[in-house]
């Protein structure tokens, strides 16, 4: 059986696949075509020489949901809530996150106040039923939104996490009045506590609904043209994959469908090569993304704001926790009205693309200054598919940066590359530094097409010892989105303390979460629970996740969970108080279900190591250019070692090791890069 991921980027679309039965490889990439999506991923199956037949599985990852929010291009949306909670989701917080921004505004809503209705009903927050839900209002509201032409509803309820039963008969009146309009139901999507959190998931997800929908279902008709009669499987945000029954249902699911591939193969190289800690960096065309794996696992946040948190929707479903800046290679360089020298947001992306792609791109970009250093050899570009133009770079480099700023033109292209550096040093101090962690203490693999190229002097700027750059780094969220199990999260809020939680409540509820989690699943032979109990101390806003097992709560292991919980704080905090009491908030359930997993070749003993030939760099001495030696990836074995400076091309990417730099080849394929200096 061959098994194929496909990732689309914001520039790229990736494809590889492997051959179990032979035990190789098959990679492929084409430029995105973000006017028809589906087609970049029939390009990429065609350029990698398989027919649809061939394949057993193909995992997919893309960007459409998380582009559709951002660039508001999804379905005319309707709310219908709780009679008195009309104004929850336009009002949100409270809060002001940047207080002394004189044009601070907070989060643009979805649906508009004309659009959000009004029914009867109410619960208590115990799930008793305080007023009755009156159906004719829910009437009344499905005619106001068929008048205003709405495409997708979205219900949520006062306290419906606790007792979902009047959403589910609202959902029954609103499915037969509106039988052509998508509906979310917010018990169906997130059955946690904070109103408008869940609300906001809520819409979100009726507001992609229609889009991602129609993009799924698009996909499997296109495959299916081609001879594809295997299994289809969206990747999702938790690192986990799901079938496309249910991406259709939880499109806000997929947000982050893309990038946390490179993530879980973080995880599976680290523990491969004995590195339990690392971070991983994702370098793409539009963006670079970081994320931490600690003890062999990425760390998890239990939701983030699309857009930011200052003025973003909140998305309150766990997901693997990722930082992302406007830096890839994509990211076009500019000068601002006070003459400083500024790198993105803004990416030439895919179309019009940077300048030397020759498909219509005028602005200079991070690629662009690559091939003004020589770091990238205009004539070897995607293994010499594709012809740069390095003239057209220069002169863009030259006239847009250069003489505006009355400097050398290389010494520009340095410039942008140094400011480069500096945001993405950033991101990845984010997932560390800021959240405890010391990043001399972790490894940095590096992803994307852009990643191995810039990742060295990231690696300096944080005084990193080891950098690893796996296997097809530029297919690398691909990859990974093989090696992904079945993943499905669940919450339920249920408050008490924990010295007189119900634990026997707790158990049922488990059970529960884990049928529904069963019934989702593809692969449920084995299926591995993994459950955490989100905790705090008495009169404490947030929470702690800590991890249990069901035998705990069958046992009523207060002590043992308690103990848990301060060791926790402890290592988060650096104290904790064990006289005071604890709460507990909501229970979670991840259900795991293991895909078949992957044996990978190992590579022969090494030979002697010969360059393929010269040519001149520039890497930190913009005066003065280095005549470098070049090395083709393909040529080099099992422990064959380079000494910096160097380059060693691929299929997709290049790595540039600075002086002093040492890059051994590991035996499964790996390059590993001790940092001179760090």
């Amino acid at each position: 059986m061959i098994f194929v991921a496909v990732d689309i980027g914001g520039t790229f679309t990736d494809l590889i696949g492997f051959d179990a039965a032979a035990g190789r490889f098959v990679q492929a990439k084409s430029l995105t075509t973000p006017a028809h999506l589906v087609q970049g991923v029939i390009d990429c199956i065609d350029k990698s020489g398989l027919s649809g037949s061939d394949i057993g599985e193909l995992i997919h990852g893309s960007t459409t949901a998380i582009n559709t929010l951002i660039e508001r291009k999804g379905a005319k949306t309707g709310l219908i809530v709780t009679r008195g909670t009309r104004d929850v989701y336009i009002i949100g917080r409270g809060n002001r996150p940047e207080a002394y921004n004189l044009l601070f505004h907070k989060h643009r809503p979805l649906v508009p106040r004309h659009l959000t209705c009004e029914v009867t009903e109410r619960l208590l927050a115990s799930g008793d039923v305080h007023e009755p839900l009156n159906r004719e209002t829910i009437a009344d509201a499905c005619r106001v939104l068929a008048t205003e032409g709405v495409e997708a509803v979205a219900v949520c309820f006062l306290h419906s996490y606790v007792n979902p039963e009047h959403e589910r008969v609202a959902g029954e009146i609103v499915r037969a009045a509106l039988p052509n309009a998508y509906l979310s139901l917010s018990h169906e999507i997130l059955r946690e506590y904070r109103e408008f959190e869940r609300m906001s998931t809520t819409v979100v997800n009726a507001y992609l609904g229609p889009m991602v929908g129609g993009y799924v279902k698009g996909l499997k008709s296109s495959l299916g043209a081609i001879g594809f009669a295997g299994d289809l499987s969206i990747m999702r945000s938790n690192g986990g994959v799901m079938t496309p029954e249910v991406a259709t249902q939880r499109p806000v699911a997929m947000m982050e469908s893309g990038p946390v591939g490179g993530i879980i193969a973080s995880a599976r190289v680290g523990r491969t090569l004995g590195l339990p800690n690392v971070i991983s960096f994702d370098m793409g065309g539009t963006t670079a993304k970081a994320a931490l794996v600690r003890d062999g696992e990425p760390t998890m946040a239990p939701g983030y704001y699309v857009g930011g948190y200052a003025s973003g929707h909140p998305v309150m479903l766990p997901m693997i926790d990722v930082v992302e800046v406007g830096a890839g290679g994509g990211s076009i360089a500019w000068i601002d009205e006070v003459g400083a020298l500024k790198v993105g947001p803004q990416s030439a992306g895919a179309d019009p693309g940077p300048i030397c792609y020759r498909v219509g791109g005028t602005e200079p970009t991070i690629t662009d200054a690559n091939v003004v250093l020589g770091r990238l050899d205009p004539d070897n570009f995607l293994g010499g598919t594709m012809k740069l133009d390095a003239d057209g770079a220069r002169r863009g480099i030259e006239e847009k940066i250069a003489k505006p700023l009355r400097m050398d033109t290389v010494a520009a292209a340095q410039a942008i590359i140094e400011i480069a550096i500096a945001k993405m040093s950033l991101a990845v101090r984010e997932v560390s530094v800021q959240k405890g962690y010391d990043p001399r203490d972790f490894a940095l693999i590096a992803s994307g097409g852009a990643g191995p190229l810039h990742v060295l002097a990231i690696a300096r700027e944080l005084h990193i010892p080891k950098v690893v750059v796996p296997l097809f780094p530029s297919h690398f969220s691909a990859l990974g989105m093989l090696l992904a199990d079945e993943r499905h999260d669940f919450i339920r809020t249920h408050y008490s303390d924990l010295a007189g939680v119900d634990f026997a409540a707790l158990a049922a509820i488990h059970d529960e979460m884990a049928a529904e989690a069963l019934a989702s699943l593809r692969h449920s032979k084995g299926a591995d629970p993994l459950i955490h109990l989100d905790l705090r101390y008495v009169g404490q806003e947030f929470t702690l996740s800590v991890p249990v097992n069901r035998q705990q709560l069958l046992d009523g292991d207060r002590e043992g969970i308690r103990r848990a919980f301060d060791a926790l704080y402890e290592h988060r905090y650096a104290h904790h108080s064990p006289e005071e009491p604890v709460e507990m908030v909501n229970i979670r359930l991840a259900m795991v279900g293991k895909r078949p997993a992957l044996a990978f070749p190992q590579l022969a003993a090494a030979s002697a190591v010969k360059p393929l030939h010269r040519r001149q760099v520039y890497f930190s001495d913009v005066t003065r250019p280095v005549n470098c030696p070049v090395y083709q990836r393909e040529h080099l074995f099992a422990g064959a070692r380079i000494d910096g400076p160097g380059l060693i091309q691929e299929h997709g990417t290049t790595t540039a090791l600075f002086a002093q730099d040492a890059c051994t080849m590991a035996p499964s394929g790996e390059l590993i890069i001790t940092v001179g200096g760090a």
